[in-house]
């Protein structure tokens, strides 16, 4: 058996741990790298099927409870911003303490706060397990990845990744059909007990299956004013992101908390070129490929996520599908993430990540575009078009640009490595639907009152035209009751041309992301230390 060191040119010189890229497979249950890739699969799903299935159940929860809409938005926004504030930082902690362990405590503690959220009779109470949620949900998704790249020999990563990239977007996409199911036959609160027996599967498949991986260089301390700096600095980050478009984008507000997570970022670069084990070694960021693996992910998820948004405003409130049709419209976008990944993941594998990353993001520039023609009347074939196009270029980047972030990492640092992966995609979405959603919110104001006054409509209170503008920017048309059935419908017209306006332009918007994204693809490379999981040393 040939033996390989790797160094690590991105950080002070350090030495990776030797690392057999050939060596040989487990033999039994524990460690045995496929059935650890079911074991964290598992875990992971439930933390990405949380992400989009709640939005499903928002309105039930709201009407139960009694509570405001600002409340319910806090059912997502708690969730996604406990997710990004600490996925770095629990990223360290499996490379400090073990990924193994790192990941059944996050399983545990998230099937836990799902338990009691679907227990919770305040609105209140819900929003705070959702934070809990997404604590537990930050331990586990860089611990899934730590513990793929330690298992499996190089030559068989990225047909791993793209699966667990699989499992991530099917999930994602899977979301509204499932959690329209569950609330439309069962209960709000079954979207969330849901987690309880898919936990413990993985609990008890995580204790049988999963084998402790630590590299011999680990860290051994804690660097707590850079986790404090890092935080603080996405909390501001994320925080503008999310109140953005209540604030305004103009407003002093929004403006404070972007600088202040400039100054946050600034003085944790600083920090860390001092302290002698730092939370994220700014030497890997000189590692071209990895910082663009890190930028594209995160353009990525600025086309996905935020074109995603209006398109289930799209098929439910313009269309008037259900929440469980309008999820069956998407399973050409789910359909193709599941081909596509381990499909992306062979040919990354053989080719290099250069040319499948470009090709990605070309063929989302060009579903983005397609979108940006989808008319009040366009039929279920042309959109299914587009939306397979979309899955199908969104494959080979989930699993490419993993690979190229965690294999340019050392083996020490794969869990930062994940969380960096994992941080990128969340503020991406998070950047994607803010920004997007202020382009459509421009769009839907310079157009309203002409299309209005244009269909010879009364002329509206400036008042009654900030609540029609508010409604149009989700395709509801505003109706009031009482209203004549052929001045109805002429609302209805305005209201669904106009939010068709601002989509598009949105759409062209996120087009032109994916463009800049195909650029970026040229930058990586196959990971330098890709080959040091395989030879980790057991614990």
């Amino acid at each position: 058996m040939t033996s390989q060191t790797t160094i690590d040119k991105t950080g002070p010189g350090d030495k990776a741990p030797s690392a057999p890229s050939d060596a040989a497979p487990a033999k039994g249950l524990r460690g045995h790298p496929w059935f650890t890739l079911i074991t964290v699969a598992v875990g992971v799903m439930m933390v990405a099927l949380d992400g989009t299935i709640v939005a499903i159940a928002n309105p039930a929860i709201q009407k139960d409870l009694g509570a405001t809409f600002a409340q319910v938005q806090w059912i997502t926004n708690g969730y996604f911003l406990a997710l990004a504030v600490c996925l770095i930082t629990a990223g360290k902690l499996g490379d400090r303490f073990g990924h193994r362990q790192t990941f059944l405590i996050g399983v545990v503690g998230f099937a836990a706060a799902s338990g009691a959220i679907g227990l919770s009779s305040s609105i209140g109470l819900v929003v705070a397990f959702r934070v809990l949620q997404g604590l537990f949900g930050a331990l586990l998704m860089p611990a899934a990845l730590g513990l793929l790249r330690a298992t499996f020999p190089a030559e068989k990563l990225n047909m791993a990744i793209g699966i667990w990239g699989m499992v991530i977007g099917a999930s994602t996409a899977g979301g509204p059909i499932l959690g329209g199911v569950l609330v439309e036959h069962v209960s709000w609160q079954s979207v969330f007990f849901i987690n309880v027996p898919v936990g413990i599967l993985a609990v008890v498949l995580g204790i049988v299956i999963l084998l402790d991986h630590r590299a011999e260089n680990a860290p051994r301390s804690f660097d707590i004013l850079g986790i404090a700096l890092l935080s603080g600095a996405m909390f501001c980050l994320v925080w503008a992101l999310i109140k953005a478009p209540e604030w305004g984008w103009g407003a002093g507000q929004t403006w404070l908390f972007v600088a202040a997570s400039v100054v946050g970022f600034v003085l944790f670069a600083i920090w860390e070129k001092r302290v002698k084990e730092p939370l994220i070694p700014l030497g890997l960021f000189r590692s071209v490929p990895l910082s663009a693996g890190v930028i594209l992910m995160v353009l990525m998820a600025i086309a996905f996520m935020g074109g995603l948004f209006f398109v289930t405003f799209y098929l439910q409130n313009v269309h008037g599908m259900s929440p469980i049709d309008a999820g069956l419209h998407l399973l050409p976008l789910t359909g193709m993430m599941i081909v596509g990944s381990p499909l992306a993941g062979a040919m990354i594998t053989k080719f290099g990540p250069r040319v499948p990353l470009a090709g990605g993001m070309a063929c989302v520039a060009i579903a983005m575009f397609g979108m940006s023609t989808l008319e009040t009347d366009t039929g279920s074939g042309i959109m299914s078009l587009w939306f397979a196009m979309l899955g199908f270029g969104l494959a080979p980047v989930m699993v490419g640009a993993t690979e190229v972030i965690v294999g340019h990492a050392p083996m020490e640092l794969s869990g930062v490595a994940g969380g960096l992966q994992q941080a990128a995609m969340q503020i991406g979405g998070s950047l994607g639907t803010a920004v997007l959603g202020a382009v459509m919110a421009s769009k839907v104001d310079s157009d309203l009152a002409g299309n209005w006054a244009d269909a010879g409509l009364p002329q509206l209170t400036p008042e009654q035209q900030a609540q029609a503008s508010e409604a149009v920017q989700v395709g509801v048309a505003p109706v009031a009751k009482g209203t004549p059935e052929e001045i109805a419908a002429k609302i209805t017209d305005v209201a669904h041309d106009t939010f068709i306006s601002g989509m598009s332009l949105a759409s062209l918007v996120a087009a032109g992301v994916a463009v800049v994204a195909v650029l970026v693809a040229f930058l990586t490379k196959r990971g330098e230390n890709a080959e040091a999981g395989a030879g980790a040393a057991h614990i």
